[in-house]
């Protein structure tokens, strides 16, 4: 018999695929994908893992829906916006989203299986060239050129040794102690004038390097 000072069990939300994704890609945002097995997952949801098969086949149909979640943060084109404009805030927003979801970075384009926020992307990228008069060849160009732009450039930035400004100096030292710094002139003087001037952050380059690209494609598509 239940009084009303009993205490009740707290009610489980159900399990259904939508949560079992969602959990997914937390576990993988606090410790990557090395963090993430159907076992764990069920441990997280409370549930054994055999239940997660009700709703996901398997690690990989995870690993595809998660992709897909990723997709899905990522602005389209926007077709009121010049293909320049759609492609800057495109670009910025893919950068945003991968340091979000900083394993990401070498599965978005990895997926035998896509999900639909996916293709969705990629197809609005597609027609917002397209409509913009780029041909197919070019069309090609362009999205390599940027995808290979902002996928390396926040793969490089995941992977450097220092997080702010403020380190560049203390890791510089770390880095050149045991060499005669006087052999790398070009080096030191890149650090001392540029790296440890106040505000500097490596991130900052990305827009200047985009801005160049953008600029180089619509150069050519101008002269063809």
């Amino acid at each position: 018999m239940i009084t009303p000072t009993s205490k009740r069990a707290p009610r489980r939300v159900p399990l259904s695929r939508e949560l079992v994704l969602q959990t997914a890609i937390r576990l993988a945002d606090q410790g990557g994908l090395e963090s993430l097995s159907m076992r764990k997952l069920g441990q997280e949801l409370g549930v054994e893992a055999m239940a997660l098969y009700y709703h996901v086949a398997n690690k990989d149909e995870v690993l595809d829906g998660i992709v897909d979640l990723v997709f899905s943060e990522i602005d389209l084109p926007s077709i009121d916006a010049d293909w320049k404009t759609a492609m800057r805030q495109r670009a910025l927003s893919l950068r945003d989203v991968l340091a979000r979801h900083r394993w990401a970075i070498g599965m978005m384009e990895s997926r035998r299986h896509p999900g639909p926020a996916n293709l969705r992307h990629h197809d609005a990228v597609i027609g917002n060239l397209r409509a913009a008069g780029f041909d197919m060849e070019m069309v090609a160009h362009a999205y390599s050129l940027l995808d290979g732009y902002i996928y390396g450039f926040a793969l490089t930035k995941m992977n450097l040794p220092f997080d702010r400004g403020d380190d560049v100096a203390e890791r510089a030292q770390v880095m050149l102690e045991p060499f005669p710094v006087d052999e790398y002139p070009n080096l030191v003087a890149f650090i001392a004038e540029h790296a440890m001037q106040p505000g500097y952050d490596f991130g900052n380059e990305f827009e200047y390097g985009l801005e160049v690209i953008l600029d180089g494609l619509e150069r050519v598509c101008n002269a063809g």
